[in-house]
């Protein structure tokens, strides 16, 4: 599977490890940033999985940061992704399952790389269940209307 992987400065060594363990499991990593520990905005990480699965370079996405709340909200702000806040597998796992999520987005500050692998291994290993989910998933990539 290919899967686009990128952080802020805040989970620079969570994805670092993350990467690795996805490449030595047999999946091809997109690694979209950031490199370093320099102070980097994290919208424009979540941003940049959220145009790797609209573009097709990847299947599935893994945004970190710190808490994983901000760049969930980044990836989400772009149509084509569902992306989903997680910090355990059962998770992971519904929100493949109910949403059709195709990124899960992890905070570094407070899981660890074993609870990480954990929730990463649910969500890949998941799948949607369509039926009475698709209507909703179908919702989510309109716009409201007040």
């Amino acid at each position: 599977m290919r899967i686009a992987i990128a952080a802020d400065h805040a989970a620079v060594s969570l994805k670092t490890v993350l990467a690795a363990w996805l490449a030595d499991i047999g999946h091809e990593v997109i690694d979209l940033g950031t490199h370093g520990d320099g102070r980097v905005d994290y919208p424009d990480y979540g941003f940049a999985v959220a145009m790797a699965l609209a573009d097709g370079r990847a299947d599935r996405g893994v945004a970190l940061c710190g808490s994983g709340v901000g760049i969930s909200i980044a990836a989400n702000r772009h149509p084509a992704c569902r992306c989903a806040l997680v910090s355990e597998p059962l998770s992971a796992a519904l929100a493949r399952h109910h949403n059709d999520a195709n990124a899960i987005a992890l905070g570094a500050r407070l899981i660890g790389e074993e609870m990480a692998k954990a929730c990463i291994t649910a969500f890949l290993s998941a799948e949607f269940e369509g039926g009475r989910h698709q209507h909703r998933v179908d919702k989510l990539s309109k716009e409201f209307a007040a």
